[in-house]
């Protein structure tokens, strides 16, 4: 099952991709997609619905973030073995965890803002993990349990804020737009193997990101168990799990988005998204 929100910023409501690819309404069934609509007996009970009962949501209409109310953005950084080596780094021996402001997170298809002061922008293609069910201390066997699906998001980073300024990361991964997340949550019936999935990122054409989830250092399963060793993980909340070579940085010259740029972007199975640049 594919789940979506649709509609003005701030106004989405919840709806489903149907087997033709057609957006339909679930507003006379939950209120939104997310919190307690995540729960494994609440995305039972959409399951069991019959996707041509639903009304046809007509038209073409803007796409928000495929979660509401997302309480943590937690994000893995150089959680691929490839991408480490590419920007110079070591593979750490833990997952290096921080975090990233909620009001970063637009939707699929929103413009990326180019932060004032900015030279550069940068893009990562991740796989988002999103929390379905409340985990505290749980084993790695246990983990899958609260997992309510996954989904594309961009990672969008300002390099020079997250390094070459003092502090920790969360300011080079924070500005608004930096987070476009969706286009659909897709629960994880569809999704087999979350460690078997490619996944892909253009700019303006030009493919730098071809990699696929294979190459995580740190996975899925154990990335839930360990980071629900620190901390409770919550319904809506979502793991950005890192990305696969390929970024801004790490080419020779290094390269940085600019206003106009189109970044397209996509996870086999979990959709595409599509990002003009503007400046902010």
């Amino acid at each position: 099952m594919k789940l979506l929100r649709y509609g003005p910023h701030g106004q989405e409501k919840p709806g489903l991709l149907d087997a033709e690819g057609r957006i339909r309404a679930l507003s006379g069934h939950v209120a939104d997609i997310g919190g307690n609509t995540l729960l494994p007996d609440s995305i039972a009970r959409l399951k069991a619905i019959d996707a041509s009962t639903l009304p046809l949501v007509e038209g073409n209409p803007r796409l928000g973030a495929c979660v509401a109310g997302t309480g943590k953005f937690i994000c893995i950084g150089l959680n691929y073995s490839d991408h480490a080596a590419e920007t110079g780094a070591t593979v750490p021996p833990e997952p290096i965890i921080f975090m990233k402001a909620t009001s970063a997170i637009v939707g699929p298809n929103d413009s990326i803002e180019i932060p004032r002061g900015s030279k550069k922008t940068d893009w990562e293609v991740e796989l988002g993990v999103v929390i379905g069910k409340t985990a505290k201390y749980v084993s790695e066997d246990e983990a899958m349990d609260h997992v309510a699906g996954y989904c594309v998001i961009n990672d969008v980073s300002e390099r020079a804020f997250q390094a070459e300024r003092q502090g920790q990361w969360t300011k080079g991964k924070s500005a608004d737009t930096f987070g476009p997340t969706g286009p659909w949550l897709v629960t994880p019936d569809e999704v087999p193997d979350p460690q078997a999935l490619a996944m892909w990122l253009e700019v303006s054409g030009h493919r730098y990101q071809n990699g696929s989830t294979a190459t995580m250092v740190y996975g899925v399963k154990y990335l839930v168990s360990y980071l629900s060793q620190f901390m409770s993980l919550q319904p809506g909340d979502i793991i950005s799990t890192g990305t696969p070579p390929g970024v801004g940085l790490g080419q020779n010259p290094q390269v940085y988005l600019k206003e106009g740029d189109i970044v397209t972007l996509g996870i086999a199975g979990l959709g595409t998204q599509r990002q003009v640049v503007v400046l902010g």
